[in-house]
């Protein structure tokens, strides 16, 4: 006596989304850790003013210059040397059509250092160097981080 399955050798209607579940849960908690991770930037201690934000664009190139005297451009975690900085900036502004710096620096760091900075800018052949500040209202978590290049 043999007893037949005829529900057993029929294809399934049904979609099993339980993979597909798993992988966008994978998914979405990798991009809600690197989220944060992108928009940080170099941690800097402006110094607070009155004047209002400049308003930036997203192509706009920043050069950060922390207490210690390190240079960053962008958010790019590695820093240059001042003997190269100048030909760095040439080599980066020579394809740009507007040859404009904004310069983050610490408030504690020497006025001799930014001078020497402005003057390798525009040594470089860049034509203007806006200089960014805090507002007073804002304390330094508020500011947040600079934009990327």
């Amino acid at each position: 006596m043999a007893f037949t399955n005829h529900t057993h050798n029929r294809a399934l209607a049904e979609i099993n989304i339980t993979p597909f579940c798993d992988v966008l849960l994978v998914l979405l908690i990798i991009f809600m850790v690197t989220a944060p991770l992108l928009a940080q930037g170099i941690a800097v201690n402006m110094p607070r003013t009155k004047a209002p934000e400049i308003e930036r664009k997203k192509d706009d190139i920043i050069l950060t210059i922390r207490k210690d005297g390190q240079m960053f451009l962008g958010d790019d975690p590695t820093p240059i040397a001042a003997s190269r900085l100048e030909q760095y900036l040439k080599e980066l502004f020579e394809r740009r059509t507007t040859k404009d710096l904004y310069l983050r620096a610490d408030q504690e760091i020497r006025y001799g250092e930014v001078a020497r900075v402005l003057a390798l800018a525009k040594l470089a052949g860049i034509e203007r160097i806006g200089m960014m500040t805090q507002p007073e209202g804002k304390r330094a978590e508020e500011a947040g981080p600079a934009p990327h290049p």
